[in-house]
């Protein structure tokens, strides 16, 4: 996926609450269920990354707010 394109982890969550909608409806085919879930798990992998990104560098900040060096 290009980097314009990548979702921010608040679209990414907005976007799994709409499969997990459409999921929902009892209307839906076992086909297109199917579909949704394997996008919901792709999406939900995706938001797994992002704030796994997020929490490393988090983990890299000091007490005065600087980040450490990479090594350390």
């Amino acid at each position: 996926m290009a980097e314009e394109n990548k979702l921010t982890i608040e679209e990414s969550l907005e976007k799994l609450d709409e499969i997990v909608s459409r999921m929902e409806d009892p209307e839906i085919s076992l086909e297109d269920s199917f579909k949704l879930y394997e996008n919901g798990i792709q999406k939900l992998k995706e938001c797994s990354e992002m704030i796994d990104a997020v929490e490393k560098q988090v983990m890299k900040l000091t007490e005065d707010g600087g980040l450490t060096p990479l090594d350390e």
